[in-house]
């Protein structure tokens, strides 16, 4: 009868263990842009993200009601930095031109401020980036952590924070990395922890700072604004598929005090100028749908459970977090690796929590584009 009894509570507790979603990390972050092939090459030159995992020019047809209520021509394009880290999902429309935000963004606008790079050595990285014409928007300054970062721009106004970090895949001689985050303004610091801290798993924090800071005086903050700035990571290692490449993670969530903050997409489309969502890579989807509904974030888009994405093919699905920025999931069956070889990494049948042997993951590098 004990034994009966076991078995059943064994049984029962196995069950819920498989049905809890799987947070692998940060995949990559979409970024609008006016021309994917010029922007390609310049995150491969100068932040090493010179693989490129998929190319796709379908129809966005799930996000339409985030575009005017229509599907729209688009050419997307995901580049990664196999030194670890997450990547880019560079974006252009192809039959409209992409638009900038109408008002001077400033920084603790609602949505993604900045991503976040990883460096090995901050002072190779600035040196050579600014020897390389790279706009540096904020100089090397201490954060309240007390690292060493400084802030850069692409060539479309997109901010990128860079500071060392020290979870990597691989070392090579090139400094950075790829990202390891983003800088989100908020408008209710608490309500948003429920999201970020609770549901997304980002349990520690690193810093929770209210005043003023030197580390972001030229991304657009005004002189004499005090913002609250807390930055979060996660006890938890990443498992799964491709964690051990997308490696430790941290989010920057910033609440502007003196002055009410405006949407940085405030009348524009998702996939205009900017960062256009943050995107974390999971398994288990249903399980994540479910939660997050469960705590008022329901899934304003969610495609079908085999969608094409070029060749990669998976399952994803947006929410928005409290001020309407994009929080995409997306559960990966299938990475292909030599299309005329069919030679493909399969995910579909693997466990949820098994992350890939190195060598696989390495495979990547065979999408690598040279120029």
């Amino acid at each position: 009868m004990y034994i009966r009894r076991l078995a059943k509570f064994l049984s029962g507790h196995h069950f819920v263990f498989i049905m809890q979603k799987v947070i692998n990390g940060i995949q990559q972050i979409g970024v609008g842009v006016r021309d994917a092939e010029e922007a390609f090459r310049w995150y491969a030159q100068h932040l090493g993200a010179d693989v490129k995992v998929f190319d796709d020019d379908s129809k966005a047809v799930d996000m339409a009601p985030y575009m005017g209520g229509e599907a729209r021509s688009k050419r997307a394009l995901m580049a990664i930095n196999m030194q670890g880290g997450s990547g880019y999902e560079i974006w252009q429309y192809t039959n409209r031109e992409p638009r900038e935000a109408v008002f001077q963004k400033q920084t603790g606008d609602l949505g993604i401020n900045c991503g976040i790079i990883k460096s090995r050595d901050i002072q190779q990285s600035y040196s050579r980036l600014k020897k390389e014409g790279v706009e540096i928007v904020n100089g090397l300054a201490e954060d309240p952590s007390g690292n060493i970062c400084f802030t850069i721009s692409d060539p479309y106004g997109n901010q990128y924070i860079v500071k060392e970090f020290n979870s990597w895949f691989s070392r090579k001689q090139f400094d950075l990395g790829g990202l390891i985050g983003a800088r989100i303004g908020v408008s209710d610091m608490e309500a948003s922890l429920v999201l970020y801290k609770d549901i997304l798993g980002y349990n520690q924090v690193v810093f929770d700072e209210t005043g003023e800071f030197a580390d972001i005086l030229g991304t657009g903050k005004q002189p004499g604004q005090r913002y609250r700035r807390v930055l979060l990571s996660h006890s938890n290692q990443r498992i799964g598929g491709f964690g051990r490449l997308f490696g430790k993670s941290e989010l920057e969530l910033i609440q502007s005090l003196d002055r009410k903050p405006r949407k940085i997409f405030e009348d524009r489309w998702w996939g205009d100028l900017g960062f256009i969502h943050l995107c974390f890579d999971i398994r288990r989807m249903h399980a994540l749908t479910q939660e997050c509904a469960e705590h008022n974030f329901p899934f304003r888009v969610l495609s079908d459970e085999s969608f094409g994405m070029g060749d990669v093919n998976g399952h994803f699905g947006y929410i928005e977090d409290p001020d309407g920025t994009l929080i995409e999931f997306v559960e990966t069956y299938r990475v292909p690796l030599i299309k005329k070889l069919r030679l493909h990494i399969d995910m579909s049948n693997r466990h949820p929590e098994k992350p890939l042997p190195s060598w696989m993951i390495r495979a990547l590098a065979l999408k690598r584009v040279r120029f």
